[in-house]
């Protein structure tokens, strides 16, 4: 395996640890004014997510870091094409994470309701605006012969694209839901029950609506039929699976079935990509590979010492704080925030 290889793979690993983890943190908040109905339960579910949502941006950090350092020309054009949208993101990050901290500073109702649904809005849009960019990412974009993207913010907004960035948002809220049924207790707990199973339905419809829409709006599946893959398969039956274990109530092995559809899921889509990390829809000499977008082999080589001295750190890190918060939380214990 080269290093151009290699570093593609640890920065799929660093996307598939994001979705993975910040999609269940996405669920939560957007799920947050429909299974909280009042202020004690409300920071009871933000408390589920206290403990872990900022360490689980720091994967999309890293993955920013691995592009910009590993694969510049990628960096430049994925930015210029998608940089209105991402300032959308930031701001709705930003708006989210001052909701956290913002929010219990003062007791008045009022205060405390505009964070609140603050953190709904800074959990919808950024899953709204993932699905539409990795569609965009998977359908090509307008790049031309000198490797620029060349098109307007609405040629990102196609029928397709949209309807990933819905299949994002519905998947992501069935992952938080399932995990606010490991977290929480009571009352809150038989509502996250009861909104896990809405949220079930929608995503099926719409993660299947995105596969099949994929056959014709993207190549990935290209050369491979009707038949798209173990991992695309595997990620389709942990999703039919994930409704079962909610149903009879194993939310445990539900989390687990919804995790390994994300993850499949994420490495379905970049095992189609492959060498390509953008396509261009003009044409495809134009697309950027792991190989034409890439930095010198001294400096992957350089930055694999790296990854592999600190990768290990992070993940002992994350571990530890899941374990050390592994408790339920509820409306006696959520003095985290």
């Amino acid at each position: 395996m080269d290093l151009n290889t290699f570093w593609f793979i640890l920065i799929v690993i660093l996307f598939i640890g994001f979705f993975f983890l910040e999609g269940f943190d996405y669920g939560v908040g957007i799920l947050l004014p429909f299974v909280g109905r009042n202020e004690k339960e409300r920071s009871v579910v933000i408390s589920s997510i206290g403990p872990f949502w900022d360490a689980n941006e720091v994967w999309l950090l890293t993955a920013g870091g691995a592009i910009f350092a590993a694969f510049p020309n990628w960096y430049a054009t994925m930015f210029s094409a998608f940089y209105l949208a991402l300032v959308v993101m930031l701001v709705a990050l930003i708006l989210r994470g001052v909701a956290f901290e913002f929010r219990n500073r003062e007791e008045n109702e009022t205060w405390r309701k505009f964070w609140d649904w603050a953190i709904f809005g800074g959990s919808l849009v950024p899953a709204l605006l993932w699905g539409v960019a990795i569609a965009n990412v998977l359908a090509g974009i307008k790049i031309d012969a000198k490797k620029q993207y060349i098109g307007t913010f609405f040629d990102l907004l196609t029928p397709y694209t949209l309807l990933g960035g819905l299949a994002f948002v519905a998947l992501f809220a069935l992952h938080g839901g399932i995990f606010l049924t490991l977290k929480t207790e009571g009352e809150i707990l038989e509502r996250a029950y009861k909104f896990t199973w809405y949220a079930y339905v929608p995503a099926v419809i719409l993660v299947a609506g995105f596969v099949i829409a994929g056959y014709f709006a993207t190549d990935i599946f290209k050369g491979l039929g009707i038949n798209p893959g173990v991992p695309a398969v595997g990620a389709a039956a942990a999703l039919l699976a994930s409704g079962y274990f909610v149903k009879i109530r194993r939310s445990g092995w539900g989390f687990i079935m919804t995790g390994l559809t994300i993850v499949l899921a994420t490495l379905a889509m970049f095992q189609g990509l492959y060498p390509r990390v953008l396509i261009s829809n003009i044409d495809p000499k134009n697309s950027l590979t792991v190989y034409n977008a890439s930095s010198s082999e001294y400096t992957l080589g350089v930055m694999s010492w790296v990854a592999i001295s600190f990768v290990p750190i992070m993940l002992l890190y994350q571990a530890w704080n899941y374990w050390v918060f592994r408790k339920r939380v509820s409306i006696k214990s959520h003095g985290h925030l």
